[in-house]
């Protein structure tokens, strides 16, 4: 059985979520957690309490944590938030403020 864990409208883009989920992908659970630790990255500390979320999950369910395996790992883009900064003679220039959807599922390994 597959357990899932989602951080929705996380304050980060797409793009940047995309290259930490990609070095995670089809991984144990624990060798993927010590990866995200030492990664220098801030999407990596929000990919990183998404899996947490997910083993939890699983460890609810009474799973056995350490066979736990990263079965799929994906960011979907969010709505994006319009700003507008003034310019010089009375013009402005748009600001957007990205956002994605984190998904983790884990499952046991066979």
């Amino acid at each position: 059985m597959a357990w899932k864990a989602q951080h929705c409208f996380a304050r980060v883009s797409q793009r940047k979520v995309q290259l930490i989920v990609n070095l995670i992908r089809g991984r144990n659970v624990n060798d993927a957690l010590g990866l995200l630790k030492f990664t220098p990255n801030r999407a990596a500390v929000m990919v990183q309490k998404v899996l947490s979320s997910a083993v939890a999950n699983a460890d609810e369910a009474e799973a056995d944590v350490d066979a736990l395996v990263i079965s799929q790992a994906y960011v979907d883009g969010a709505p994006t938030m319009k700003r507008f900064e003034p310019k010089d003679r009375g013009r402005s220039h748009p600001i957007l403020k990205r956002t994605s959807h984190i998904t983790v599922v884990v499952d046991e390994a066979r």
